[in-house]
């Protein structure tokens, strides 16, 4: 069983930036993928970012792509979301999960096994 925390969101204004964390507990979480999502109010749950479990594989969506760095910590069972030159469209909550293994269909929220509850991030203009 893997339980997964975020934290670090907040309000911010445009042009400024966050840093996400999602504490995992479980000590096979070093080896599991994990995937950054957000949900707007009124939207659908959306992709944003996913980490192997090396590290070495990263994606992006391409609205985040060159503004957000996704990274880990397996020593800390941590992983990071870096969030720069934030836009009020970045709004939302925003969500950790964790799957076992890689997927060709990472970006899809049913693949994941484990989520954490949420942190808010707002961006005022």
């Amino acid at each position: 069983q893997v339980q997964l925390v975020e934290s670090g969101g907040g309000l911010v204004q445009a042009g400024g930036s966050l840093r996400l964390s999602c504490a995992a507990s479980g000590r096979t979480f070093s080896r599991y993928i994990t995937g950054w999502f957000r949900q707007a109010p009124g939207k659908e749950r959306e992709f944003v970012s996913v980490i192997n479990w090396t590290g070495g594989t990263t994606v992006y969506a391409d609205s985040v792509k060159g503004r957000f760095t996704i990274s880990r910590d397996n020593a800390k069972n941590t992983v990071f979301l870096q969030m720069n030159s934030l836009k009020p469209e970045d709004t939302a909550v925003y969500y950790c999960a964790g799957r076992p293994s890689w997927s060709g269909t990472y970006y899809r929220t049913s693949e994941y096994d484990y989520w954490g509850q949420g942190t808010q991030v707002t961006v005022s203009s």
